[in-house]
């Protein structure tokens, strides 16, 4: 199998080159392509599993989703709308790459329980197992392997170790592809991705290959040269050989003789020989009366050979597979076809043409649907859906424009799908049935069809599975960019959409939130218009009822003098949200566009629920604003500036709804130098970030009055307990001495702070330790002595920074001590921002994170 599979031409177009590389090389790190690693564990994951179909997501660049790097077994258009899936999402392999767990679904049942959304998108009956991907010790992606629910049923104990040694092999090769960048990144981040889907074909079973051998017919001398595969087709063993068309001749059956000497004249007088079948003995059985073997002859005419200027260069074919398989299909009654995986048309028999009413030449190559207009139903596409997704038979009426019923019956396996046609009675019940009355098994032979007046929608499978997905995804949406990234990622691919923009009403006129597609510069005269411009979108939002424009000349005609782009079709929706008009979304297609009434009642409800999403999230965008504003108005905007000592800190507050917590950290010079604190106040609310400010007067009120390091967390601790707020706290509190480097520290319950030496060195602090805060109003507060050595650089963290659900809080502190000794010192802010990134590009962060840095000069 080649394993260096080709990236589809989309990776190469403008969009794929913004998204996954300008040479076509779906990159990560700098050399090698990503396929190159995944391709085989792919391959024996679905194999290993008993499956038919197998993907691979990974991470994208801005970890807020999983990507559909690659495909096998199954065509990558049916899974459109799942190239991009949300990591938080309510979907089967979000929670396998969050939880870190491999997950079994055994049938649509079982999906349906757990996962109700991803059924309603994907309504077909499949078993699914799944794998989180890992690098550098960092899940970064998910092994997704489909397996027909009608084999035989499979422990679900046996899933996680059938998988495993596939999954192993993935996460060495990507843990080696991304050793090979070098950065002080981990290897983990190495690996993400942002292109198209790559499509892998599984290994193909050889059934019949198709045997060709050469040969060289001297056409004036009856002189023959033959290679050694030309001899094996022709039953003569290479020291039998004569070198003469009479040594060929005598293993060609005396019926077919005939057809081989006409090869000569042909070559003489056309100049070529196409296609001239006969029978060659076949001594293989081993039987006294010999069998025949069907070969074919293919050739051209050379001159100015030596000795000769008539030579036939030419090709013995094996005709004994596909070739008379293709002559016997040819004869049968009913209509036959096969369908490539991505569902395109590979071949059609005779009948087949004559029930359908098209022509084979030009349905060779496309999906059926697009050539022939009345197959343009979502219905009838849903059906290969089914049969490719299952990989179970399927079989469903279809009426032909003429007025007769046409029998369709699938066969897929993984590598395309064999279909059977025959006339057929109506459906009963049906009308028709019911006029044909006794007659109604009677069929009168399909007609030739007419175009349709214009051009049709293409065939869109389930416009109502992408409303449900719709709402699913909306659902998780919280903030406005939220919401837009969402509806683009679900618009674009599931109705063949180029352009979309979204815009918000504001006191009266229309602002721009999120574009897709458009030329640069093409929106800005649209900036800002007021609601009575005479302009489609705005209309839409006035009126609040949608446009739809089939063609540009409908559109300049509505709207005389409209500046236009490239696309040739348009939807204008209004987005309103119970009642209240929000703004509007323009979609554009860069060919003619039918809106098929299906299409239009998706789309209007698509655009309601984005309008509610869009409210929800500009309202939990300002009260969000006022939480985040209240949480950094509590810390320090400025740190004082120390003679001696340079400090910085960074906060990053948590992602899970707008509730604020608790960390803080402060700079405070005393008589006696300067004490470095850092603490966290247990939970997520209003009310953690105000004992959170009170602790922080606190801490600050006795250190400015000079008590030694142990009575201000003894007191602050009292402190605490007085106020009876219910919580408790942690805190780190080191007194430095700037002259001499002798420094003091106090812990309560806090995660220890690093020390990194001067010669890079970095180690974790073993501090005595107290209870937390608020717990024990006697409690005592052992103190640490210290000396720091100038150059050296303390770091202050809350457990934000160490702690990641499904690892403990001491792999955490390894973590970030190794990346404060491997990274320079030369800026103590280029060092904080080193140590944050990890957190800083987590999509989801439980916790605040806080850190403070102190570098002693």
């Amino acid at each position: 199998m080649d394993e260096s599979a080709a990236v589809p031409d989309g990776s190469r177009s403008p969009e794929g080159r913004r998204r996954g590389g300008g040479d076509g090389r779906v990159r990560t790190g700098d050399t090698g392509r990503i396929e190159d690693a995944l391709t085989v564990p792919l391959t024996e994951a679905v194999r290993d599993l008993g499956g038919y179909g197998g993907l691979v997501y990974l991470r994208s660049r801005d970890r807020r989703s999983l990507v559909l790097a690659l495909v096998t077994g199954v065509p990558r258009s049916l899974l459109r709308t799942w190239w991009r899936v949300p990591v938080g999402g309510a979907l089967p392999m979000a929670e396998a790459y969050r939880r870190g767990e491999t997950l079994w679904l055994p049938d649509e049942r079982a999906t349906m329980v757990r996962f109700p959304h991803f059924t309603a998108g994907l309504p077909y009956s499949f078993g699914s197992a799944y794998r989180p991907v890992q690098a550098g010790g960092e899940a970064v992606g998910v092994l997704v392997v489909l397996r027909s629910a009608a084999r035989s049923p499979l422990d679900a104990d046996a899933v996680a170790p059938a998988l495993r040694p596939a999954g192993q092999a993935m996460e060495e090769r990507l843990t080696r592809l991304a050793a090979g960048r070098p950065g002080p990144d981990s290897a983990a981040y190495r690996i993400e991705y942002d292109g198209e889907p790559v499509s892998v074909r599984l290994p193909t079973p050889a059934v019949h290959p198709v045997r060709v051998g050469l040969i060289d017919w001297d056409l004036d001398t009856d002189r023959c040269t033959a290679d050694d595969e030309a001899l094996a087709l022709l039953g003569i063993g290479r020291a039998d050989f004569g070198g003469t068309m009479a040594d060929i001749e005598a293993r060609v059956s005396p019926d077919d003789l005939h057809e081989l000497r006409t090869s000569r004249h042909d070559a003489l007088t056309l100049g070529r020989v196409r296609c001239r079948h006969f029978r060659v003995r076949d001594d293989s059985a081993g039987d006294e009366e010999a069998g025949y073997r069907p070969v074919e002859l293919w050739g051209h005419l050379v001159r100015g050979g030596t000795g000769s200027d008539r030579i036939l260069v030419g090709a013995l074919v094996d005709a004994g597979s596909g070739l008379t398989a293709a002559e016997a299909a040819e004869r049968l009654p009913d209509g036959l076809f096969s369908l490539d995986q991505d569902g395109r048309l590979t071949y059609a028999n005779r009948r087949c043409e004559e029930l359908l009413g098209g022509v084979r030449e030009a349905l060779l190559g496309r999906y059926p649907w697009e050539v022939i207009t009345w197959l343009r139903d979502p219905a009838y596409e849903d059906r290969y859906r089914a049969a490719m997704l299952s990989q179970e038979q399927v079989s469903f009426l279809v009426r032909h424009p003429a007025g007769n019923w046409l029998s369709f019956v699938l066969y897929p396996d993984v590598h395309g799908l064999t279909g059977r046609i025959h006339p057929a009675g109506p459906p009963t019940g049906s009308e028709a049935a019911r006029e044909a009355g006794s007659a109604a098994g009677y069929v009168p032979e399909a007609a030739a069809v007419a175009p349709p007046p214009g051009p049709v929608a293409a065939a869109r499978a389930g416009a109502l599975y992408h409303v449900v997905q719709m709402a699913s995804v909306l659902t998780q949406a919280v903030t406005v960019e939220d919401v837009c990234r969402a509806v683009s990622e679900q618009l674009l691919p599931a109705f063949g959409v180029r352009e979309l923009a979204l815009y918000t009403v504001r006191e009266g006129r229309m602002y721009l939130l999120w574009e897709s597609g458009y030329p640069e510069g093409f929106l800005a005269p649209f900036e800002g218009v007021t609601l009575d411009t005479q302009l489609p979108g705005v209309h839409a939002l006035t009126t609040r009822l949608p446009l739809f424009f089939e063609s540009p000349e409908d559109l300049s005609l509505a709207y005389p003098g409209i500046t236009l782009d490239r696309m040739s079709a348009w939807s204008f929706l209004p987005l309103i949200a119970s009642g209240h008009p929000v703004g509007s979304c323009i979609l554009g297609w860069d060919t003619p566009h039918r809106f098929t009434a299906d299409e239009r009642s998706a789309l209007t409800a698509l655009s309601g629920l984005a309008a509610q999403a869009l409210e929800r999230a500009r309202l939990y965008d300002a009260e969000s604003a006022v939480a985040r504003g209240l949480q950094e108005g509590l810390l320090p905007h400025r740190l004082p500036a120390v003679e001696g000592l340079r400090t910085t800190g960074r906060y990053l507050p948590g992602t899970q709804g707008m509730a604020i917590g608790g960390d803080w950290y402060d700079v405070i010079t005393t008589g006696r130098g300067v004490a470095l604190v850092i603490g966290d106040v247990e939970g997520h609310s209003v009310g953690a970030a105000a004992v959170m400010g009170q602790l922080r007067s606190a801490v600050h009120a006795f250190a400015a009055s000079e008590r030694p390091p142990q009575e201000v967390i003894t007191h602050t601790n009292r402190h605490l307990a007085e106020l009876e707020a219910d919580v408790c706290a942690t805190c780190c509190y080191i007194e430095l001495d700037p002259r001499t480097g002798r420094a003091f520290a106090v812990r309560a319950g806090h995660p220890p702070p690093l020390l990194r030496h001067p010669d890079g060195h970095a180690e974790t602090l073993d501090l005595a330790g107290g209870v937390m805060l608020g717990v024990q109003p006697d409690a005592v507060y052992p103190v640490t002595a210290l000396t720091l050595s100038p150059g050296s650089v303390l770091a202050l963290y809350t457990d934000g920074l160490v702690e990641q659900p499904g690892s403990d809080i001491e792999a955490g502190i390894e973590e970030v001590r190794r990346c404060l000794a491997d990274t320079p010192a030369d800026s103590v802010d280029h060092l904080a921002d080193r140590l944050v990134r990890t957190a800083r590009r987590a999509r989801e962060r439980p916790d605040d994170v806080a850190l403070l840095l102190t570098a002693y000069r």
